[in-house]
């Protein structure tokens, strides 16, 4: 019997495959769909930073009105229906969702200062979540702000919510960093449960027509499977933390390769929006006949075997690789 089994943030799995956040995850029909085709766990769509300012700013609007609209204001409240202390409608998304499936579910809040994280941090482990991920957004056009401000920036941030909390904290993060091993390492020192590998920036394109900025979303391909799996092998065992990677797994031989290098859990987003939550079904069955044909037992058989600590070539993770593929590159790249 193979054993596709893993833990991840701590909390066991049945296999390492989970739904990353995407608009799957809207309805509880989606949720519902993405546990029937095998998913492990389930990333909910992101709560934006941005949601709980206007949420904030709402209430403090309709409060105002009140002072300014009555005598007696301190009688007076906004309709039930728009009185808001926060995006309610999340929670108890989070709610009916651990009601409609039996595995972990997972929020997610995207953002890039502490602004209103922390309380509602609380309130999303109140509501029942098995796990938070913190998607930290940030792309840092400010001049006077430098490498070291920012990487303050992320440590605040998991700190607080880390402090706040009980349940497993994961970091979803780019990989833009001057050191990417030792932002690992601190933000592993802080208490970061798990780090997500890596976060995809939005970057706009032009509309020629309209001459105007518009949004331009591509999903990952296989290609952008080399970036974390590079990272994965490198911080494999050298953190305590669990890692995840995301970005570019489309396929079975994807998540095998993740697997080797260390990864506790693979997320899944683009294959499924391509394809449908069914695909989860055909990457299991694919990762099971993979593993039945060279004769692994488990998951846990595979992992970490082909990271740079263990590696018979450790090399191959850094630079003295990059120069023998430069050399073997046909001329046609040179």
């Amino acid at each position: 019997m193979i054993d596709l089994s893993t833990t991840y943030l701590g909390i066991h799995l049945r296999t390492p495959l989970v739904a990353s956040a995407s608009p799957l995850s809207h309805e509880l029909s989606g949720i519902r769909s993405l546990e029937d085709a095998g998913a492990s766990a389930i990333v909910l769509y992101s709560l934006f930073e941005e949601q709980l300012r206007q949420e904030s700013a709402a209430l403090e609007h309709h409060l105002a009105a009140g002072t300014e609209s009555f005598a007696e204001s301190l009688t007076y409240f906004p309709a039930p229906s728009e009185f808001h202390t926060g995006p309610e409608g999340y929670l108890e998304h989070i709610l009916h969702a651990k009601a409609a499936v039996n595995v972990p579910v997972i929020a997610s809040l995207n953002g890039s200062t502490l602004g209103g994280w922390i309380e509602f941090a609380r309130q999303i482990e109140q509501a029942g979540a098995d796990a938070l991920e913190c998607n930290i957004y940030f792309l840092p056009a400010d001049m006077d702000m430098t490498g070291a401000d920012v990487e303050k920036m992320y440590v605040d941030i998991v700190r607080a919510v880390k402090a706040s909390v009980s349940i497993p904290v994961a970091v979803k993060l780019s990989p833009f960093f001057s050191n990417m091993a030792a932002m690992a390492r601190r933000l592993d020192a802080v208490g970061a449960d798990g780090l997500v590998l890596f976060n995809r920036f939005y970057q706009p394109d032009i509309d020629l027509e309209e001459l105007e900025l518009k949004p331009n979303v591509l999903l990952s391909t296989p290609q952008d499977l080399r970036l974390p799996l590079t990272w994965i092998g490198i911080l494999y065992a050298r953190i305590r933390a669990s890692l995840a990677a995301t970005s570019g797994v489309h396929s079975a031989e994807d998540v095998i390769k993740m697997l080797m290098v260390g990864a506790n859990a693979t997320m899944l987003c683009s294959a499924l929006l391509r394809h449908g939550p069914g695909h989860l079904r055909q990457v299991e069955t694919g990762i099971r006949q993979w593993m039945e044909v060279h004769e692994y037992d488990s998951v846990r058989q595979m992992q970490g075997s082909m990271s740079q600590l263990r590696c018979a070539d450790p090399s191959a993770f850094e630079r003295a690789q990059y120069m023998r593929a430069v050399k073997s590159a046909p001329a046609v790249l040179h």
